[in-house]
């Protein structure tokens, strides 16, 4: 059933996205990549599949007829950050109309799994927030931040790599700190409200400076979101954006972790309390709320951490690469992918179980206002911050080496 929904849903998408009045499909980029299929597009860039010999890469395009170019920073900030769960970036170009990005070809976003599932199950949003923990410690201790934590920005590995979970799009990224003394940058106000507005953080939602911290609330938001089916400030019926955020900042303030979380794990709870009590340079433990995750599947739940999601079929157990470690050594872990052939079979039922019982729900129509609204709002964020990134990310003490520039 599972498999049908996504046939069908990438064969409208197609449709849609991919017609003859296209100025990109079919052309060669940078001498030697032939866009194929438009895969993702927003107000800030459009993705195309591209190939290059017999290998697939991914290429985000950004008209230079903007008024505001960011593209060429996010590849230099995502080529600085190079890790495990951050895309590979190969190389940057330009020609008269595009600036272009090419980096790996990644798998289908949280965004796309969640359209199809409607929900989560509370041991797919435990696997998700544990690797989601992994890539902002890891990015944090770059002294990165991300600012627009959502599903759309976070997808799974192809292939051998599927069960993988990478971030991507930092156009709204920024240092945080002194690469060079680890001193914090003042906690100012700022002129507008950065990242998406259904994920922001509190803070952030009253123009703030942000932190650590506010990638964590939002990712908190963003595990409900994946639990709950939607959160209660969705869908406000609001004129003016700056009302709405208004709105949204209210409704964040007066509902409490008691009724955000009500039937949930009570992990899920001390993640919303955590992330909204933390200081401003207080540093997050990672390894605790990690740990939550872990205790709350395997002994409370009973259950392997073994990376099998909601979406996983078998052929995806398949391909997976017996040497891939989800956490690569890289965080302090020590939980490897667990190939138990018979825990794998019954995670799989267990699946299968569901998808059937869920299958009417599955028919509904995919909302959109919600989308729309969210793409309006990172337009403008983008537009507004941008210069502002340019500042900040270039002062002496916190700006990316020249050496990763890899301009072509």
């Amino acid at each position: 059933m599972e498999e049908e929904q996504k046939n069908e849903y990438y064969t409208k998408k197609i449709k849609l996205d991919n017609d003859s009045t296209d100025p990109i499909l079919n052309k060669v980029f940078l001498s030697k990549y032939i866009a194929i299929q438009k895969i993702g597009s927003g107000a800030f860039g459009t993705v195309y599949k591209a190939e290059c010999g017999d290998d697939l890469f991914a290429l985000k395009f950004e008209e230079r007829s903007n008024e505001y170019e960011y593209l060429e920073e996010e590849a230099i900030m995502m080529r600085y950050l190079k890790g495990p769960q951050i895309p590979v970036i190969h190389c940057f170009g330009k020609n008269i109309r595009y600036n272009i990005m090419v980096m790996e070809l990644l798998g289908d976003s949280l965004e796309f799994n969640f359209t199809i599932k409607k929900k989560f199950s509370v041991k797919t949003t435990a696997l998700i927030g544990y690797q989601i923990l992994n890539i902002l410690e890891f990015i944090h201790d770059r002294h990165i931040i991300h600012r627009d934590i959502k599903p759309d920005n976070f997808l799974m590995g192809r292939k051998e790599k599927n069960a993988i979970l990478y971030l991507l799009d930092f156009g709204l990224a920024k240092k945080f700190r002194s690469s060079k003394t680890l001193m914090q940058y003042p906690y100012i106000r700022k002129k507008k409200m950065t990242g998406t507005a259904r994920y922001a953080s509190i803070h952030a939602l009253e123009e703030m400076e942000q932190s650590r911290r506010d990638d964590l609330e939002s990712t908190a938001y963003m595990l409900l979101y994946f639990l709950r089916g939607s959160l209660p400030w969705q869908g406000l019926k609001i004129k003016t954006k700056e009302n709405r955020y208004k709105k949204i900042l209210a409704k964040k303030k007066e509902i409490t972790s008691d009724e955000l979380c009500e039937t949930f794990p009570e992990e899920f709870k001390y993640f919303v309390d955590y992330t909204k009590n933390l200081g401003y340079t207080e540093n997050p433990d990672y390894e605790k709320l990690r740990k939550n995750f872990v205790v709350l599947v395997e002994e409370k739940m009973c259950r392997t951490f073994d990376f099998i999601y909601d979406w996983t079929t078998k052929s995806d157990i398949q391909q997976r690469d017996d040497s891939i470690d989800i956490l690569n050594g890289n965080f302090g872990g020590n939980n490897k992918i667990n190939k138990n052939k018979n825990m794998v079979k019954n995670d799989l039922e267990n699946n299968e179980e569901n998808n059937e019982n869920n299958k009417e729900e599955n028919k509904q129509e995919i909302k959109i206002e919600d989308v729309k609204n969210d793409n309006d709002n990172n337009v403008e964020n983008k537009n507004e911050n941008n210069n502002e990134n340019k500042v900040e990310n270039n002062r002496e003490t916190d700006k990316v080496e020249s050496s990763c520039c890899f301009i072509f």
